[in-house]
């Protein structure tokens, strides 16, 4: 009788040692959701090493550099865990600002949210961002493929409405509010977020994105705008085009000037195919 009882109190202290290690956050139980709070993102530095292909990915695709940003809905799962074997991390482009009329998620868009046509992406319509509620659907389905391929992160495009045609009355503190959306709800998922392009930004949110990619800053003179990253310990990928730089002018003026001020740049084609030249 000693020793049943004796057994039922170790098997007693044994069950609140477990529960008490599980309320600790030692053993968290497989069907516990996690606490947003203390999710985790890649969160990069400055002179990581960038890359940036849209075409579709073959089979054996290497890449020198460490970061690659490719396409979040041609790139397969497989594909960006082949990356992952290089030790790469992998960013998802997706375009958060419009819709593109080949993606297979514009029926989750209601008509009204949908407006003009961008005239230099006539496949693509700008979106009212200042709906946030009735975009969120669609935002969560882009983020979830994006979480389910296993990408590090995701680059949101076309944050610049304001600044645009769009059918829509859209004011700077609109796309403020559709940022602080967007870093939210890749945040939560454990995803790493940047801001693409709009310099108007960078004072601000460079505490709240993870880095800034670039367009043409140099070419177009307001590649100092986006210092704040450097400042706040984040990269800065620096992007231009052969269409506007030369190889030359890249080699021997953007270069000098993207290692003085702790940037990662190179020079692409508009088309961002596999061809891509770095500085020496």
């Amino acid at each position: 009788m000693k020793n049943t009882i004796l057994v039922s109190m170790m098997l007693f202290a044994l069950a609140a040692c477990q529960k008490e290690s599980r309320n600790n956050g030692d053993n968290v139980p497989n069907n516990a959701e996690p606490d947003a709070s203390k999710v985790s993102w890649w969160q990069p530095k400055p002179g990581v090493t960038f890359d940036w292909d849209l075409d579709d990915l073959k089979s054996g695709d290497t890449f020198t550099a460490e970061v690659v940003d490719v396409d979040a809905f041609t790139t397969t799962a497989e594909q960006v865990a082949a990356l992952h074997a290089q030790g790469k991390k992998v960013i998802a482009y997706v375009s958060a600002g419009t819709i593109e009329n080949d993606r297979p998620d514009a029926n989750l868009l209601p008509k009204e949210v949908i407006g003009k046509v961008y005239p230099e992406w006539p496949k693509e319509r700008w979106l009212d961002i200042r709906q946030l509620e009735k975009l969120k659907p669609w935002l969560n389905s882009r983020i979830s493929r994006i979480v389910n391929k296993g990408f590090d992160a995701i680059e949101p495009d076309n944050l610049d409405g304001f600044n645009a045609e769009t059918g829509f009355d859209i004011s700077i503190n609109d796309t403020k509010l559709f940022c602080d959306l967007l870093i939210k709800l890749a945040h939560d998922k454990g995803l790493g977020i940047g801001q693409k392009n709009v310099p108007e930004l960078s004072a601000e949110y460079s505490k709240k994105f993870d880095w800034v990619l670039t367009e043409d800053a140099f070419q177009q003179g307001w590649q100092n705008d986006v210092k704040p990253y450097i400042t706040q310990n984040k990269p800065v990928f620096a992007v231009e085009y052969t269409d506007s730089t030369s190889q030359s002018t890249f080699t021997n003026s953007v270069c000098p000037a993207a290692q003085s001020l702790k940037y990662s740049a190179i020079l692409k084609n508009r088309n961002l195919d596999k061809w891509v030249y770095k500085c020496k």
